[in-house]
């Protein structure tokens, strides 16, 4: 009976939640705060796949990111912009250039090196005008894809590699064929199975009719993944085929010099200048698993290298790629790259001082030494032959998992990355975040990292496996304060991405969870452990060290049956909440001594789905929130409940209807508006204003569809900071106006939402010239913000903003936006810049009038016939030292100087009219007539007082004379 109360109780709040509100909120409704990506590109992201051309004396790169979109460079990678940020996916698994027209690109969606934090996409994308516009072509539910092949021959022929679904079956595998650019399909080669799919292709340029293609058999589960069979020996679907007529009929190729099955991943690349030889990697049982070799096209094969960089973890390193002038010549992309001149019989380590972990490459066919590769840390550039590498840091794709910020001024902001440590970066720097204001302070794969509440000099960073160390930020002496077993325990189970939390109540109180959940009230030096296991245990999802299949792969990120998530109440610390990754919510409001597991009051949600995350409510202790997430089981839909009640009972907040996509990861409550909500996804961050009934993707600043891991809310500066797993560290400043749009702000036609005062931030000068090949994270505007709302466009009639001084007098007129939504602009908060009289030099302390005092100001919009006005405070900068009285006694010679060089203008525009008057009549006589000498005389009379007035001397625009003008502008 209780169930059925709960289903009908889950049916209604559903209905409830699907009815659509009086107001439209959509995305153009929210994103006019914008938003500004930090970056970093220092660290950088995965790179998936990468092609490249040559254009003329251009070379042209296409950058594929596992999870930060397609970007491109026209000039060899000296500057890069991206370029698919407009699709709803922004995983990428392939990139390839039509060989015949440069300006047609392929693109297959879904990364197809599948550890476990891969990302999902949709399909092949098609451009015809390099990248500027993009098609879906088909294959939506490919979920990722390896490999696109162009026939040289006739471009409108396309192969294209499809894996599939990695966390569930799927027919939607094989090879694809389109003969016609993409407007129909047919699957050439499927499968003998449900779970196998295209793990690579290649053909013969010279023929491409004649294809290669390995199949794959491969499944991943949140607490193990194969390759190959279910185990070690068990029957695979894995195979390497061959087609002689362009995919119509394949044949397998067995024996002859290929091992014996089971197979797992394969990898095949014919030699570009000798197709009969084709390279095939193999992963089989030790010692068969090895690269091979066929010097007669696929007839038989000789086994090659089989050293451990070749043979390293299969199913996120198989790729070949063979240089196109040497056939005895071959890359193999690995955690080193690997490279054999001898066929293939022997390979040496070339990655040098690269990042490792890579996955493409690419060697120009007219200059082999001129190569680029792509790795876990970014792209890479060598054009000796890969002896040296240098790093390309000019693409944001870093990968973040979780983000932080402390109360600094200007705050910074912590993070961990996918296999690119822990680290310190800037919100805002002058002259802008650069990469060097980005500083690591902890190895491994980072993923939770805060400053201590009690001592800001040190940082708490977890690595995977629940690898936590305690950093001092200043030296960086490192200690690792990991939780130990107890005596004859065994080893604890710490997940990939084990969760450490920060109490909000309790100065310098830190937790961190395995199977249990710890508590340090002394920075980690001792341990308090204040659960019993809160998982369910279950041993068959805790075998990892068989997980691999063919090829045994423990890396801890099969770890399972352990916490996820940990939100400690900020209205009583006695209030825990814990969140596992194999279903359970488990909650304490004794401080740990007792715990109730909730997830069976959570209706409609799967079975064992991760406990994403918990956001404790900042008003009422018993409220919290919380994301499930089954993808992978398959389900790809988004789970976000709220309680209220200490989890008796659950609210769903995401309709069946809702506009939501991708798999939730967080979800975060306002700590000012409780109906103000925060979801990040597998694909784009999602606001609520009305506590979950009605969903709008944000876009602001030009956010893409890119996976959202974490998000806070900064207390003081009221900043939204978003990590981004595949964009790096984005930063909406001041998202108080969306915390102002009530159902009744909504509804009116327009409204000025300005709550935070403008901030007249220090003077304040540093960075230097990087060129353009470095990414630079934009700062937050010097200018006062002014944001207001607009219930629909704005078409018809005049709309200004002027600002306005206490007495009335107009300061300022604003450009405006009439985009329907939220719109800002802004105010330099400062006089217009004064009237200068004209000379030979610039005068650039001119430039721009003096700062306004801090006070009261109003602007004024004026829209059609109607007026709108909200008061504007401007205060100083609490850095700043300068007392009222320092401001206004500045301020006062500033507008002494500035009436100057008015009075200044309009005598030397007197006298300018004056001598070209005398000048206009004396050349009207004779040259040597009594008046027109003294007509001269009295015009040079007249220059020499505007020479002592301004520069009349050419010496360029910053040297030269200095007069009284230039006096008066450096003051």
């Amino acid at each position: 009976m209780r169930n059925v109360l709960s289903i009908l109780a889950f049916l209604a709040t559903t209905a409830a939640l699907a009815q659509t509100p009086a107001v439209k909120v959509d995305s153009e409704t929210i994103s006019g705060l914008g938003a500004r990506n930090i970056g970093s590109a220092t660290m950088s992201g995965r790179v998936a796949a990468l092609d490249a051309v040559h254009e003329g004396s251009r070379v042209t790169v296409y950058i594929g990111a596992a999870s930060g979109g397609v970007w491109k460079s026209v000039n060899g990678g000296t500057t890069f912009k991206p370029i698919f940020d407009k699709q709803p996916v922004q995983s990428i698994g392939a990139v390839t250039i039509d060989p015949k027209n440069p300006k047609v690109i392929w693109v297959g969606t879904g990364e197809a090196w599948t550890r476990n934090s891969t990302s999902i996409g949709n399909g092949v994308y098609k451009s015809t005008d390099g990248g500027d516009n993009w098609t879906n072509v088909g294959l939506p539910n490919s979920e990722r894809i390896a490999k696109i092949l162009v026939d040289p021959t006739d471009t409108n022929t396309v192969y294209v590699c499809v894996p599939g679904k990695l966390w569930s079956d799927s027919d939607d595998r094989g090879v694809y064929k389109t003969t016609d650019g993409g407007k129909s399909w047919n699957k050439v080669l499927k499968g003998t199975n449900a779970s196998t799919g295209c793990s690579m292709i290649s053909f013969d340029r010279t023929n491409p009719k004649t294809l290669y293609a390995g199949m794959w058999d491969f499944r991943r589960k949140g607490w193990t993944f194969r390759s190959g069979g279910e185990g070690p020996n068990a029957p695979s679907g894995s195979g390497l085929f061959k087609s002689a007529d362009g995919g119509a009929t394949w044949n397998e190729l067995t024996g002859n010099g290929l091992p014996t099955k089971p197979w797992g991943r394969v990898a095949v690349a014919v030699a570009p200048s000798k197709p009969s030889v084709v390279y095939a990697f193999i992963e089989a049982e030790p010692p068969k698993n090895a690269l091979y070799r066929s010097d007669d096209g696929g007839k038989t094969w000789q086994i090659g290298d089989r050293s451990q960089a070749m043979i390293w973890r299969p199913f996120y390193f198989a790729n070949l790629i063979v240089d196109p002038k040497n056939e005895n010549k071959v890359f193999k992309p690995d955690g080193p790259l690997i490279v054999s001149t001898d066929g293939g019989k022997s390979f040496s380590n070339v990655a040098g001082g690269a990042h490792g972990d890579f996955h493409d490459v690419w060697i120009d066919p007219s200059n082999t030494d001129y190569i680029i590769t792509g790795d876990d840390g970014g792209v890479w550039y060598s054009y000796d032959g890969a002896n040296k590498w240098w790093k390309a840091e000019n693409l944001p794709i870093s990968q973040f998992y979780h983000v932080s910020v402390d109360m600094d001024r200007p705050y910074h902001v912590y993070g961990g990355l996918q296999d690119n440590s822990s680290w310190v970066g800037d919100s805002q720097y002058p002259g802008g975040v650069t990469n060097d204001r980005w500083e690591n302070m902890y190895g491994g794969d980072g993923f939770w990292m805060f400053a201590d509440t009690s001592d800001n000099d040190y940082i708490y960073a977890e690595s995977q496996g629940g690898e936590i160390g305690r950093i001092n930020r200043k030296t960086h002496e490192q200690r690792t304060i990991k939780p130990l077993p107890n005596y004859k325990e065994g080893k604890m189970r710490f997940n990939w991405n084990s969760p450490i939390h920060m109490s909000p109540t309790q100065q310098g109180t830190i937790y961190i969870g395995s199977q249990f959940l710890f508590r340090s009230r002394d920075h980690g030096e001792t341990w308090e452990r204040i659960s019993p296991d809160l998982t369910t245990n279950d041993p068959e999802k805790q075998k990892q060290e068989q997980s691999g299949g063919v090829t045994v792969d423990n890396s801890s990120a099969e770890m399972h049956t352990t916490i996820f998530a940990i939100s400690e109440s900020p209205k009583n610390s006695n209030v825990i909440w814990a969140g596992t990754d194999d279903g359970n919510v488990q909650i304490s409001r004794d401080g740990g001594k007792s715990w109730s597991n909730v997830v069976g009051n959570v209706v409609g949600i799967p079975g064992n789905a991760w406990v994403s995350y918990i956001d404790a409510s900042h008003f009422d202790e018993g409220t919290a929130y919380a994301t499930f997430d089954a993808h992978t089981f398959g389900d790809m839909r988004p789970y976000a409940y709220r309680t209220a009640d200490f989890g008796k009972t659950w609210t769903p907040l995401v309709a069946a209807d809702a506009p939501v996509r991708g798999y939730a990861h967080v979800l975060r409550e306002d700590p000012v508006n409780r109906d103000l909500l925060y979801l990040g996804t597998e694909l784009g961050l999602w606001i609520s204003l009305d506590g979950g009934r009605q969903w709008a993707q944000y876009k602001g600043g030009d956010l893409p569809s890119v996976a959202v891991r974490d998000l806070v809310v900064h207390p003081r500066d009221n900043d939204l900071v978003i990590a981004t797993h595949g964009r790096g560290i984005w930063i909406v400043d001041d998202i108080t106006p969306l915390r102002a749009l009530t159902p009744d702000t909504l509804a009116k036609e327009a409204v000025f939402v300005q709550i935070t005062p403008a901030v007249q931030r220090v003077p304040a000068f540093a960075g230097w010239v990087n060129g353009d090949a470095q990414y630079t994270g934009p700062n937050a505007p010097n200018e006062a913000v002014i944001t207001y709302y607009q219930h629909k466009r704005h078409i018809f009639g005049d709309l200004k903003i002027d600002v306005v001084d206490a007495d009335g007098k107009v300061l300022n007129t604003i450009p405006t936006s009439k985009r329907r939504g939220l719109s800002r602009v802004t105010w330099s908060m400062r006089l217009k810049a004064p009237r200068v009289p004209p000379a030979a030099s610039a005068l650039f302390g001119a430039a721009f009038g003096p700062r306004v005092l801090p006070g009261t100001y109003t602007v004024k919009m004026t829209k059609d016939k109607n007026v709108y006005t909200t008061p504007l405070q401007v205060v100083t900068d609490p850095r700043s030292t300068a007392t009222p009285q320092d401001l206004r006694t500045q301020f006062d010679l500033a507008q002494k100087l500035y009436a100057l060089l008015g009075e200044m203008a309009f005598a030397v525009d007197r006298i300018n009219g004056v001598r070209l008057a005398l000048d206009d009549r004396a050349s009207k006589l004779p040259a040597n007539d009594p008046v027109a000498r003294r007509l001269r005389t009295a015009s040079a009379q007249v220059d020499d007082l505007r020479k002592r007035i301004v520069a009349t001397k050419e010496g360029g625009m910053i040297t030269g004379e200095e007069r009284l003008r230039e006096y008066l502008g450096d003051l």
